[in-house]
């Protein structure tokens, strides 16, 4: 089972404060600088080295690039400054250089599948590129394929997210939790002028996205498009667990400081087991008193495919006595937009209810065992009197028809087997 990564992004997130976190996180430098040392662009140095910020001793990964090709997109030319602490050992890397000045998404694609990388990483890494073209085309009303990379192509962006991705899978991370990216606000100076923070890739990928932005007082970037596209390509989950272990932490240093230090806390987290778990889940009810039924049913198994928890109908009756049936549908809160569409938009109904709930379930898991009829899956959940097994239905109806045994009967064999297999197991 891979890692669990939370990154803490209290004061932004960029590009090289990612790689260096992880990094200091204990991502292999061998095994990045052999990766960095085959990517196919212009020269280039890496430093790895120590510096303080607040007092705090951190990770610094920084891009420096020849005077040829020197960057001026505001992702890293604002980002990158002088005001930087530094002390400790430095550690460089420089490459061989081929020229060039422009890139489109195709040419990116193709210096990644000549980088010698991971499958994981090279796919981590062209999953990052998509999102920021996807962003930049939408801001400049251009074609993805159509965007000009001296904007997110331009040589330490490359070298950033190839050494970020490189570093999320040489740690073997399975999931990535980050709540929300700390912004902040007012005007920038970039290329295109001056624009306003955040600025309108990051503003475009967080709504495509899903990101959550808690925007600061704090007058300047904190977020960049790269940084931003990172966290939409690596997060697989908003929400800490209510309790965990803290099994590592690494603090990479961004290049600028504000009214507060420039780092971002990347932790290796372990859940912590309990036999039940509180959390928040929402439910969405609505009385519908002239629909189909048919379009009643369509409408559930849609909810139920975009994410829905449970769904149900209950009969009543409405004014004029009217018989009608109220829907009932338990989802996440992060989901709660995309329910409320597919109910719009396929009943009749002018108005939904939300109502937050809290909500208590037991820690259960799924396995799949053997049993003379084939693999069957099964829920353990775990009570404080001990485990109790449920046979899951499908598997219970899929050997029944198969068989030709009554369900009841499978049902129970699948049951006793499960129990032993668990006996067995100790």
């Amino acid at each position: 089972m891979g890692n669990v990564l939370y990154l803490e992004c209290s004061s932004g997130i960029s590009g090289d404060m990612t790689v260096a976190a992880l990094l200091d996180l204990g991502a292999d430098e061998t095994v990045l600088k052999r990766t960095l040392s085959s990517l196919p662009i212009e020269e280039f140095q890496t430093k790895i080295t120590r510096v303080k910020k607040s007092g705090l001793d951190v990770c610094d990964f920084d891009v420096i690039l020849d005077k040829t090709h020197e960057n001026h997109d505001h992702d890293m030319e604002y980002l990158h400054g002088n005001d930087r602490e530094n002390d400790g050992h430095t550690q460089e890397h420089r490459n061989h250089p081929i020229k060039h000045e422009h890139r489109g998404l195709s040419e990116i694609m193709q210096i990644l599948k000549k980088t010698e990388m991971t499958e994981g990483a090279r796919k981590i890494a062209a999953t990052v590129f998509e999102i920021l073209a996807e962003a930049e085309a939408n801001v400049h009303g251009v074609k993805k394929e159509h965007v000009h990379f001296h904007e997110v192509g331009a040589v330490d962006s490359i070298v950033d997210i190839a050494a970020a991705a490189v570093c999320i899978d040489n740690l073997d991370i399975e999931e990535v939790i980050i709540p929300d990216l700390t912004e902040g606000q007012g005007t920038i100076r970039c290329q295109h002028g001056i624009i306003p923070v955040p600025v309108p890739a990051v503003v475009q990928i967080a709504q495509m996205h899903g990101l959550t932005l808690n925007v600061t007082q704090t007058k300047g970037e904190l977020v960049t498009p790269t940084g931003a596209a990172i966290a939409a390509a690596i997060r697989t989950s908003e929400k800490l667990p209510k309790q965990f272990k803290i099994k590592k932490t690494g603090m990479g240093a961004g290049k600028r400081t504000y009214d507060r230090p420039g780092i971002l806390r990347a932790m290796l987290i372990e859940r912590q087991e309990m036999t039940a778990e509180q959390d928040e889940i929402l439910k969405l009810e609505t009385n519908i008193d002239d629909c189909t039924g048919e379009a009643l049913g369509y409408v559930m198994e849609r909810l139920f495919e975009e994410g829905a928890r449970d769904v149900s109908y209950m009969p009543l009756y409405m004014k004029k006595n009217r018989p009608a049936y109220q829907l009932n549908v338990i989802c996440a809160e992060e989901d709660v937009r995309r329910m409320e569409r597919i109910i719009f938009e396929n009943t009749t109904t002018i108005g939904i209810r939300r109502i937050k709930m809290e909500r208590t379930i037991l820690q259960r898991e799924i396995r799949t065992i053997s049993t003379p009829y084939g693999e069957a899956n099964v829920k353990i959940c775990q009570k404080e009197s001990g485990q109790m097994i449920y046979p899951e239905y499908e598997s219970a109806a899929q050997l029944s028809r198969r068989s030709g045994k009554p369900y009841p009967e499978i049902y129970q064999m699948i049951a006793e087997q499960a129990k032993k297999e668990q006996e067995r197991q100790g």
